[in-house]
């Protein structure tokens, strides 16, 4: 529901700019009405109050990574090969970016985003589906996969009709890994640790996902676009060999 979201809001944009080509001003101050309506919804959600006679502590800021010490290995492992990943998997931004480099225009660039979310959203659960027939992993080495193709193809294409292919394939990528990953750490943690581990995974995440958009953006900057694309699909073709040496989930289904 999401990514639908994700699909919808970007095409409202697109009709609006349609009858009002390059008013960015207005379009940006329409889209903060929304949001304001969503802070002021959520104040309404309440809680239920549980009685519990347990004191109240307090968390430290950078308590996800004590989990991190105390965790088995394979979470270890598998975390490891997701954070080189993620290092590398700068934001949807470049991907557009080179887009209108090679010629399309503003309405072009936002069609082809909700191009690319309408195939995420449509293949999320059907994918999701299969990944419990024949295994988390074999799915998620498929995105990975999948996505070393799209930047390879990003580094070389010159063809702006083909974006489409390659944004079609990256909407399938997307619907391989996001949820998958998670799934596959709750699978190999004890389920009374399932939320602090894959809350340990997102903050750490996070930060090499602030990293990663810097990092292409140094090297497009210094070495062009074509540099920065096949550096990723390299480390990711790199990532992925890695992870033939993990072991597959214990979910009952089969894997690579």
């Amino acid at each position: 529901m999401d990514t639908l979201g994700a699909v919808i809001g970007p095409l409202l944009a697109l009709i609006y700019l349609y009858y009002n080509p390059n008013n960015y001003k207005t379009l940006f101050y329409i889209a903060f009405v929304p949001g304001l309506f969503a802070v002021f919804a959520s104040l309404l959600l309440k809680e239920k109050n549980k009685a519990t006679d347990q004191p109240k502590t307090t968390v430290s800021f950078f308590s996800f990574l004590h989990y991190w010490k105390e965790s088995p290995a394979a979470y270890k492992k598998l975390v490891a090969g997701l954070l080189v990943f993620t290092l590398f998997n700068s934001s949807d931004v470049f991907l557009l970016l080179k887009a209108k480099e090679a010629g399309l225009n503003d309405t072009a660039v936002i069609g082809i985003y909700i191009f690319y979310n309408l195939v995420y959203a449509l293949f999320a659960f059907p994918i999701g589906i299969v990944a419990d027939i024949i295994g988390l992993k074999t799915i998620f080495m498929s995105g990975l996969a999948l996505f070393a193709a799209v930047y390879f193809g990003m580094a070389i294409n010159t063809n702006i009709y083909f974006f489409f292919g390659l944004f079609f394939l990256y909407g399938i990528y997307a619907a391989a890994t996001e949820g998958i990953s998670k799934a596959w750490i709750s699978n190999i943690t004890d389920k009374k640790d399932t939320a602090t581990a894959i809350g340990t995974f997102s903050g750490l995440q996070s930060i090499c996902t602030m990293l990663a958009s810097s990092l292409t953006g140094l090297i497009w900057f210094q070495f062009g676009a074509a540099t920065a694309f096949t550096l990723t699909a390299i480390i990711t073709l790199i990532v992925f060999a890695y992870f033939l040496t993990i072991p597959k989930p214990t979910n009952g289904a089969t894997g690579i």
